[in-house]
């Protein structure tokens, strides 16, 4: 697939930080030695591999940036179903919870967009109930099927809407779907990097301790500053979204994101947990790294879809 020309050069952007990072990273353990810079080291790794490992698909073809997307809703739903507790009668359900991943992203790839927005919360949320109680065990049937619903919500309906960015029709020629796509990833994850620095530099008062007790005003509204300033600036380029619309875009990913981090840590001190897995050395697992997306993912794709599709 040919990547539109802004599309590319936003991926040139983004692999030259991470040239500096690793320069960074390289300097500061020649010239501090007795300091352990592990961490650092593997979250920069792990970052090389999340980036090249995307922009290889989406410079591929389509398909195959949607295979990719449709593998990390598999892996995220297997993550999720290992942390939380099922019933061992709920097996087959969770199997057709499997089976809906390529069913959700044919309808993707197709363009099928009245199913793709239907099939996840309004099938599949009434067969799992069904198959559940085909096998006559009620015991803990309502919170297995909340569970389960869940599960399906975040790990496949939420993500499959960045996939679906890619197949819409192109009203920006000079960056395409890929530059939808590229503008939402790159502003959850600064958003993410925002908040932290804000709330590390300035934080004082925080907004929900017994949830996320680093999570304070500063740092979300100092991020929410800093997402709609960036926003306004990217999003003529990548997106067809004028000035304006892109400010009210970084608004709305900032706030989502913002609560897609919170709900996943709720997730995670509800069962006692501190990271959702270890297929990411450094950041945890694919639900810890993708918390963010998995709300600005939908509210994201419809404020566009409603302003030019």
């Amino acid at each position: 697939m040919d990547i539109p020309q802004n599309a590319f050069i936003a991926m040139l952007v983004v692999l030259t930080v991470l040239v500096i990072a690793t320069i960074i990273q390289f300097l500061l353990k020649l010239k501090n030695p007795e300091n352990d810079y592990h961490e650092l080291y593997q979250r920069i790794m792990s970052w090389w591999w999340i980036i090249g490992l995307l922009f290889l698909f989406l410079a591929i073809s389509t398909n195959a940036a949607i295979i990719f997307f449709a593998f990390l809703s598999f892996l995220a739903l297997k993550e999720f179903i290992s942390i939380v507790e099922t019933r061992q009668t709920d097996r087959n359900a969770v199997f057709w919870l499997y089976l809906s991943i390529p069913l959700q992203y044919y309808w993707v790839a197709s363009g099928w967009y009245g199913m793709f927005i239907i099939f996840i919360p309004v099938y599949i949320f009434l067969l799992i109930p069904v198959r559940m109680v085909l096998k006559g065990e009620t015991e803990g049937f309502i919170k297995s099927a909340g569970v389960l619903h869940w599960s399906a919500m975040l790990t496949i309906f939420s993500i499959s809407h960045v996939a679906y960015l890619l197949v819409l029709p192109e009203k920006n020629t000079l960056a395409g779907g890929v530059g939808l796509v590229l503008f939402l990833l790159f502003m959850t994850q600064f958003n993410d990097v925002s908040q932290y620095v804000w709330g590390k530099l300035f934080g004082k008062h925080k907004i929900i301790p017994k949830v996320s007790p680093n999570k304070t005003w500063q740092g979300f509204l100092g991020g929410m500053f800093t997402i709609t300033l960036l926003a306004s600036i990217v999003a003529p380029h990548l997106t067809p979204l004028s000035q304006i619309e892109g400010m009210v875009a970084g608004i709305l990913i900032s706030i989502s994101g913002f609560f897609g981090d919170v709900v996943i840590s709720s997730v995670k001190r509800d069962l006692n947990i501190k990271d959702s897995g270890n297929l990411i050395p450094g950041h945890g697992g694919i639900l810890d790294r993708m918390d963010s997306l998995i709300y600005t993912a939908p509210i994201f794709f419809h404020y566009i879809y409603s302003l030019y599709y």
